[in-house]
């Protein structure tokens, strides 16, 4: 069935209803759940990758050519002057914890914006790592990313790790770096033991994550999307909605939970 196709206003009554019997919900989150928050997603017009290529900025060029990180970090300094806040979408995630419904919050995002709107850490797992600090390659010394930036704005334009004098990035999975095998494997046993999962604000591309919505589906989870535009699991979905995480996110965790609309 191509339940991208219902009307907005049925589809939200029927994902609603499938919700609402579901208490283990993983909520799934991609980079269309910060637009709100000021961080333009990397695919629309005016997003970072207009004038950052995602290309140049793999994990091998970073490692071995110091222009690329060069560019990263001035990447990673602008990111860290947009001083975003929690959107509702991020707020609704901690309605359906409070509610005891919800298994956890498996992100894309490396923004932080989970916890900060007061989701408990051990909710969250961030399959890409965060932003919110860097890690040296060398001997694994982590540290806030404030400390970094402050040092680029200082004149160091490829800052080294002073413990060993090694690389140090931001504590991100980079394209063409693994995710951490023990993270991966929470992201998976969330993903098995739930019976409702909500993929909200992600185009469902990026792989291995973007096969988690496929694994609970094939065991047996309600699978819900909510994206801007149509994703390629969308027929495979119990329940697609187009429209905005910010909007649509709510009315779902108040139809899972019982609140009047």
């Amino acid at each position: 069935m191509d339940v991208a196709r219902r009307p907005l206003a049925d589809a939200l009554e029927h994902a609603g209803a499938l919700l609402a019997g579901a208490g283990r919900i993983v909520v799934f989150t991609g980079a269309g759940v910060s637009t709100d928050s000021g961080i333009p997603d990397f695919r629309s017009p005016g997003g970072l990758w207009t004038r950052y290529d995602p290309r140049q900025l793999g994990f091998r060029r970073y490692v071995s050519d110091p222009g690329t990180r060069r560019l990263a970090w001035r990447l990673r300094r602008e990111l860290h002057h947009m001083d975003a806040r929690p959107n509702p979408a991020h707020l609704a995630c901690v309605r359906l914890a409070e509610a005891g419904r919800l298994a956890g919050v498996i992100t894309q995002n490396i923004d932080g914006l989970h916890t900060d709107a007061g989701l408990p850490a051990d909710l969250v797992c961030e399959v890409h790592g965060t932003g919110r600090q860097f890690v040296c390659l060398a001997c694994g010394e982590r540290g806030p990313m404030g400390e970094a930036v402050a040092r680029v704005e200082a004149g160091e334009e490829d800052p080294a790790c002073l413990a060993c004098g090694g690389i140090i990035k931001a504590a991100t999975v980079s394209f063409g770096q693994n995710i951490p095998p023990e993270v991966w494997a929470r992201a998976e046993a969330l993903t098995a033991a739930c019976d409702a999962f909500v993929a909200v604000g992600s185009s469902l591309v990026v792989q291995p994550a973007a096969g988690l919505p496929v694994k609970a589906s094939r065991l047996g989870a309600r699978l819900v999307i909510v994206n801007r535009e149509p994703t390629p699991l969308d027929a495979l979905a119990d329940a697609a909605l187009l429209g905005e995480a910010g909007t649509l996110l709510p009315a779902l965790v108040g139809a899972a939970i019982g609140e009047p609309r």
